[in-house]
Protein backbone atom coordinates (compact mmCIF):
# COMPACT_ATOMS: atom_id res chain seq x y z
CA UNK A 1 0.00 0.00 0.00
CA UNK A 2 0.80 3.68 -0.80
CA UNK A 3 1.60 5.30 2.45
CA UNK A 4 2.97 8.88 1.09
CA UNK A 5 1.02 11.81 2.15
CA UNK A 6 -0.63 14.33 0.08
CA UNK A 7 0.98 17.63 -1.10
CA UNK A 8 -0.86 20.55 -0.78
CA UNK A 9 0.68 23.99 -2.44
CA UNK A 10 -0.52 27.21 -3.60
CA UNK A 11 0.13 27.59 -7.47
CA UNK A 12 -0.22 30.45 -9.88
CA UNK A 13 -3.43 28.94 -11.48
CA UNK A 14 -4.90 27.91 -7.98
CA UNK A 15 -4.46 25.41 -5.11
CA UNK A 16 -2.31 21.97 -6.63
CA UNK A 17 -2.74 18.71 -4.48
CA UNK A 18 -1.04 15.60 -5.27
CA UNK A 19 -2.15 12.79 -4.06
CA UNK A 20 -1.25 9.42 -3.77
CA UNK A 21 -2.78 6.45 -5.06
CA UNK A 22 -3.29 3.58 -2.05
CA UNK A 23 -3.37 0.80 -4.63
CA UNK A 24 -0.10 1.85 -6.91
CA UNK A 25 3.08 2.43 -5.11
CA UNK A 26 4.40 5.77 -6.66
CA UNK A 27 1.59 7.14 -8.81
CA UNK A 28 -0.18 10.40 -8.13
CA UNK A 29 -3.11 12.44 -8.63
CA UNK A 30 -2.44 16.00 -9.58
CA UNK A 31 -5.38 18.19 -9.10
CA UNK A 32 -6.08 22.06 -9.30
CA UNK A 33 -8.49 23.44 -6.84
CA UNK A 34 -10.53 20.06 -6.69
CA UNK A 35 -10.40 20.01 -10.70
CA UNK A 36 -8.17 16.64 -12.02
CA UNK A 37 -4.96 17.94 -14.06
CA UNK A 38 -3.18 14.93 -14.47
CA UNK A 39 -2.38 11.03 -13.22
CA UNK A 40 0.75 9.65 -13.54
CA UNK A 41 2.69 6.57 -12.63
CA UNK A 42 6.52 6.63 -12.23
CA UNK A 43 6.72 3.33 -12.01
CA UNK A 44 4.51 3.01 -15.37
CA UNK A 45 4.52 5.62 -17.64
CA UNK A 46 2.28 4.03 -20.19
CA UNK A 47 -0.69 3.83 -17.55
CA UNK A 48 -2.97 6.01 -18.40
CA UNK A 49 -5.87 7.08 -16.07
CA UNK A 50 -7.81 9.56 -18.05
CA UNK A 51 -9.57 8.74 -20.69
CA UNK A 52 -9.17 11.72 -22.76
CA UNK A 53 -5.41 11.25 -22.35
CA UNK A 54 -5.80 7.52 -23.62
CA UNK A 55 -7.18 9.29 -26.91
CA UNK A 56 -4.50 11.74 -26.66
CA UNK A 57 -2.19 8.75 -26.79
CA UNK A 58 -4.09 6.72 -29.61
CA UNK A 59 -3.21 9.71 -31.79
CA UNK A 60 0.46 9.90 -31.19
CA UNK A 61 0.18 5.86 -31.51
CA UNK A 62 -1.78 6.38 -35.18
CA UNK A 63 0.75 9.27 -36.14
CA UNK A 64 3.91 6.91 -37.21
CA UNK A 65 4.91 3.23 -37.03
CA UNK A 66 5.21 1.88 -34.21
CA UNK A 67 8.23 2.89 -31.77
CA UNK A 68 9.41 5.47 -34.46
CA UNK A 69 10.51 8.89 -32.53
CA UNK A 70 8.75 11.59 -32.85
CA UNK A 71 9.12 15.48 -32.64
CA UNK A 72 6.18 16.84 -30.54
CA UNK A 73 5.22 19.72 -29.16
CA UNK A 74 3.02 20.06 -26.08
CA UNK A 75 0.72 23.10 -24.96
CA UNK A 76 0.07 22.68 -21.37
CA UNK A 77 2.20 20.61 -18.79
CA UNK A 78 0.32 19.28 -16.12
CA UNK A 79 2.13 16.17 -14.58
CA UNK A 80 3.53 15.43 -17.82
CA UNK A 81 1.14 12.34 -18.09
CA UNK A 82 1.88 12.29 -22.45
CA UNK A 83 5.17 13.39 -23.05
CA UNK A 84 6.37 10.61 -20.31
CA UNK A 85 4.21 7.89 -22.07
CA UNK A 86 5.63 8.90 -25.58
CA UNK A 87 9.33 8.52 -23.73
CA UNK A 88 8.85 5.13 -22.80
CA UNK A 89 6.98 4.09 -26.23
CA UNK A 90 8.84 6.21 -28.86
CA UNK A 91 12.88 6.18 -27.49
CA UNK A 92 14.45 9.22 -28.82
CA UNK A 93 11.52 11.69 -29.06
CA UNK A 94 12.11 15.04 -28.68
CA UNK A 95 10.16 16.87 -26.85
CA UNK A 96 9.13 20.44 -25.85
CA UNK A 97 6.48 21.14 -23.33
CA UNK A 98 4.65 24.73 -22.87
CA UNK A 99 3.34 25.47 -19.40
CA UNK A 100 2.64 28.94 -18.29
CA UNK A 101 2.29 27.87 -14.60
CA UNK A 102 5.57 27.71 -12.96
CA UNK A 103 4.75 27.02 -9.52
CA UNK A 104 2.92 23.82 -10.90
CA UNK A 105 6.09 23.37 -13.15
CA UNK A 106 8.31 23.14 -9.55
CA UNK A 107 5.62 21.31 -7.96
CA UNK A 108 5.73 18.76 -10.50
CA UNK A 109 9.72 18.87 -10.70
CA UNK A 110 10.42 17.97 -7.05
CA UNK A 111 7.92 15.02 -6.25
CA UNK A 112 7.66 13.81 -10.29
CA UNK A 113 11.14 14.33 -11.36
CA UNK A 114 11.35 13.23 -15.06
CA UNK A 115 13.54 10.25 -16.00
CA UNK A 116 17.50 10.78 -17.02
CA UNK A 117 17.69 11.22 -20.50
CA UNK A 118 13.73 11.34 -21.15
CA UNK A 119 13.87 13.89 -24.23
CA UNK A 120 11.75 16.31 -22.36
CA UNK A 121 12.58 19.86 -22.50
CA UNK A 122 9.73 22.14 -20.08
CA UNK A 123 9.28 25.68 -20.84
CA UNK A 124 7.44 28.24 -18.65
CA UNK A 125 6.02 30.04 -21.38
CA UNK A 126 2.47 31.31 -22.51
CA UNK A 127 1.50 28.63 -25.27
CA UNK A 128 0.41 31.19 -27.70
CA UNK A 129 3.24 33.16 -27.84
CA UNK A 130 5.75 30.03 -27.57
CA UNK A 131 3.76 28.59 -30.82
CA UNK A 132 4.14 32.23 -32.52
CA UNK A 133 7.99 31.65 -32.05
CA UNK A 134 8.81 28.55 -32.60
CA UNK A 135 10.49 27.07 -35.78
CA UNK A 136 8.27 26.36 -38.85
CA UNK A 137 7.95 22.77 -39.75
CA UNK A 138 9.47 21.80 -36.38
CA UNK A 139 6.90 19.18 -34.85
CA UNK A 140 5.22 15.97 -36.07
CA UNK A 141 2.65 16.65 -33.67
CA UNK A 142 1.03 19.23 -31.70
CA UNK A 143 -0.75 18.68 -28.48
CA UNK A 144 -3.01 21.16 -27.07
CA UNK A 145 -4.06 20.52 -23.25
CA UNK A 146 -4.50 23.89 -21.80
CA UNK A 147 -6.91 24.75 -19.64
CA UNK A 148 -7.23 27.94 -17.05
CA UNK A 149 -9.28 26.88 -14.31
CA UNK A 150 -11.50 24.60 -16.08
CA UNK A 151 -11.34 26.50 -19.42
CA UNK A 152 -9.65 26.80 -22.30
CA UNK A 153 -8.28 30.27 -23.01
CA UNK A 154 -9.45 32.53 -25.42
CA UNK A 155 -5.96 33.64 -27.08
CA UNK A 156 -5.79 29.83 -28.12
CA UNK A 157 -9.28 29.30 -30.08
CA UNK A 158 -8.93 31.60 -33.15
CA UNK A 159 -8.06 31.49 -36.68
CA UNK A 160 -4.91 33.46 -35.97
CA UNK A 161 -3.76 30.66 -33.63
CA UNK A 162 -4.61 28.12 -35.93
CA UNK A 163 -2.74 29.24 -38.88
CA UNK A 164 0.04 29.45 -36.08
CA UNK A 165 0.26 26.10 -35.12
CA UNK A 166 -0.18 25.03 -38.68
CA UNK A 167 3.32 26.96 -39.48
CA UNK A 168 5.33 24.92 -36.82
CA UNK A 169 3.56 21.67 -37.65
CA UNK A 170 5.66 19.79 -40.67
CA UNK A 171 3.56 18.20 -43.56
CA UNK A 172 1.66 15.71 -42.92
CA UNK A 173 1.31 16.82 -38.83
CA UNK A 174 -1.36 16.42 -37.06
CA UNK A 175 -2.55 19.00 -34.34
CA UNK A 176 -4.94 17.72 -31.42
CA UNK A 177 -6.73 19.38 -29.00
CA UNK A 178 -8.72 18.70 -26.07
CA UNK A 179 -11.60 20.82 -25.78
CA UNK A 180 -14.78 20.86 -23.47
CA UNK A 181 -17.94 21.47 -24.34
CA UNK A 182 -22.10 20.63 -23.49
CA UNK A 183 -24.86 20.59 -25.88
CA UNK A 184 -26.01 22.76 -28.01
CA UNK A 185 -21.80 23.12 -28.91
CA UNK A 186 -21.49 26.75 -29.58
CA UNK A 187 -17.91 26.44 -28.46
CA UNK A 188 -16.94 22.92 -30.24
CA UNK A 189 -18.69 23.85 -33.52
CA UNK A 190 -17.13 27.13 -33.50
CA UNK A 191 -13.68 25.53 -32.97
CA UNK A 192 -14.49 23.28 -35.87
CA UNK A 193 -15.34 25.80 -37.76
CA UNK A 194 -12.12 27.56 -37.07
CA UNK A 195 -9.64 25.10 -37.96
CA UNK A 196 -11.37 24.15 -40.90
CA UNK A 197 -10.67 27.19 -42.13
CA UNK A 198 -7.16 26.82 -42.03
CA UNK A 199 -6.85 22.87 -41.92
CA UNK A 200 -7.96 20.44 -44.69
CA UNK A 201 -8.83 17.61 -42.65
CA UNK A 202 -10.79 17.24 -39.15
CA UNK A 203 -11.66 14.69 -37.29
CA UNK A 204 -13.78 14.74 -33.51
CA UNK A 205 -13.63 11.91 -31.01
CA UNK A 206 -15.72 12.01 -28.14
CA UNK A 207 -18.35 9.65 -26.05
CA UNK A 208 -21.35 9.12 -27.81
CA UNK A 209 -23.23 11.00 -24.59
CA UNK A 210 -21.29 13.85 -24.85
CA UNK A 211 -21.90 13.74 -28.68
CA UNK A 212 -25.62 13.44 -28.12
CA UNK A 213 -25.93 16.01 -25.69
CA UNK A 214 -26.52 13.96 -22.75
CA UNK A 215 -23.76 15.59 -20.70
CA UNK A 216 -21.02 17.92 -20.50
CA UNK A 217 -17.55 16.27 -21.51
CA UNK A 218 -14.00 16.09 -23.01
CA UNK A 219 -13.59 16.12 -26.70
CA UNK A 220 -10.55 16.13 -29.41
CA UNK A 221 -10.03 17.77 -32.22
CA UNK A 222 -7.96 16.92 -34.79
CA UNK A 223 -6.67 18.75 -37.37
CA UNK A 224 -4.59 17.81 -40.29
CA UNK A 225 -3.59 18.77 -44.31
CA UNK A 226 -3.33 14.94 -45.22
CA UNK A 227 -6.07 12.56 -43.99
CA UNK A 228 -6.56 11.18 -40.60
CA UNK A 229 -6.16 7.76 -39.85
CA UNK A 230 -10.54 7.47 -38.33
CA UNK A 231 -10.64 4.16 -39.00
CA UNK A 232 -7.64 3.49 -37.17
CA UNK A 233 -8.63 6.01 -34.34
CA UNK A 234 -11.87 4.61 -34.06
CA UNK A 235 -10.68 0.46 -33.81
CA UNK A 236 -8.58 2.05 -30.77
CA UNK A 237 -10.65 4.39 -29.18
CA UNK A 238 -14.21 2.23 -29.43
CA UNK A 239 -12.07 -1.03 -27.33
CA UNK A 240 -11.86 1.27 -24.21
CA UNK A 241 -13.02 1.17 -21.04
CA UNK A 242 -15.22 4.11 -21.91
CA UNK A 243 -15.52 4.02 -25.30
CA UNK A 244 -15.64 7.19 -27.97
CA UNK A 245 -16.92 7.71 -31.42
CA UNK A 246 -14.58 9.12 -34.21
CA UNK A 247 -16.33 11.62 -35.83
CA UNK A 248 -15.26 12.77 -39.42
CA UNK A 249 -16.68 14.14 -43.28
CA UNK A 250 -20.34 14.41 -43.34
CA UNK A 251 -20.91 14.37 -39.90
CA UNK A 252 -18.90 17.23 -38.95
CA UNK A 253 -20.18 19.08 -41.41
CA UNK A 254 -23.49 18.74 -40.18
CA UNK A 255 -22.14 18.62 -36.80
CA UNK A 256 -20.87 22.54 -37.80
CA UNK A 257 -23.72 23.87 -39.10
CA UNK A 258 -23.41 27.36 -39.91
CA UNK A 259 -21.06 28.15 -37.04
CA UNK A 260 -18.31 30.60 -38.38
CA UNK A 261 -14.43 30.72 -37.60
CA UNK A 262 -13.02 32.70 -34.88
CA UNK A 263 -11.18 35.78 -35.10
CA UNK A 264 -8.69 36.99 -32.27
CA UNK A 265 -11.22 40.05 -31.42
CA UNK A 266 -14.34 37.69 -31.14
CA UNK A 267 -12.78 35.11 -29.43
CA UNK A 268 -13.65 33.81 -26.11
CA UNK A 269 -12.92 31.12 -23.37
CA UNK A 270 -14.71 27.57 -23.23
CA UNK A 271 -17.55 27.15 -21.00
CA UNK A 272 -17.93 26.83 -17.84
CA UNK A 273 -18.31 23.50 -16.82
CA UNK A 274 -21.43 22.59 -15.05
CA UNK A 275 -21.15 22.22 -11.16
CA UNK A 276 -19.69 18.77 -10.59
CA UNK A 277 -18.18 17.77 -14.45
CA UNK A 278 -14.71 17.06 -13.72
CA UNK A 279 -14.45 17.94 -9.85
CA UNK A 280 -13.65 15.13 -7.47
CA UNK A 281 -14.09 14.95 -3.53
Amino acid sequence: MNEQIPVLRDVDGGTAKLMPDVDRERAWLLTVDGAPQSYVDLDAPTHLEFEYTRRLAHVVDCAADEGAPLELLHLGGGALTLPRYVAATRPGSRQDVVEADRGLLELVAEHLPLPAGSGIEVHAADARAWVESAPADSADVLIADVFGGSRVPAHLTSVEYARAAERVLRPGGIYAANLADGAPFAFLRSQLATFASVFGELALIAEPAVLRGRRFGNALLLASHTPIGTAALARRTAADAFPARVEHGLSLTRLIGDATAVRDVDAVASPEPPDGAFSIG
